[in-house]
């Protein structure tokens, strides 16, 4: 009923920049909440970034001062700017939704296929 398609990931070198995207298509009637996490190969996943329906912003410690998340609610698209990137941020990013459809009168959760960042030299 729904998909959440990222894009944008890709290898980088150390303090350079990378711009996710994650948009949701399908029978949605609204997107209450739309967050990043990230999983690096050995750990668990983890929350990078959230932003909610009227634009309020939460980030994880790590992202703090170099990630910015956006949202555009006109296109049911999410972004992920990612600035002076590290190795540690090396990751498979997702995308995770709270999306209503038409179909139902509670929201569901959604998540993405992960998009690879490398941050390597």
């Amino acid at each position: 009923q729904v998909q959440l398609v990222e894009s944008g990931g890709g290898l980088v070198q150390p303090g350079g920049s990378l711009r996710l995207s994650c948009t949701a298509s399908g029978i949605i009637f609204s997107i209450n909440y739309m967050a990043w996490y990230r999983q690096a190969p050995g750990k668990e996943r983890e929350l990078v970034a959230t932003i909610t329906s009227g634009g309020n912003t939460n980030y994880a410690d790590s992202a703090k001062g170099r990630f910015t998340i956006s949202r555009d609610n006109a296109k049911n698209t999410m972004y992920l700017q990612m600035n002076s990137l590290k190795p540690e941020d090396a990751a498979v990013y997702y995308c995770h939704a709270l999306v209503r459809t038409k179909l139902a009168s509670t929201p569901n959760n959604y998540w993405g296929q992960g998009t690879q960042v490398t941050v390597s030299s």
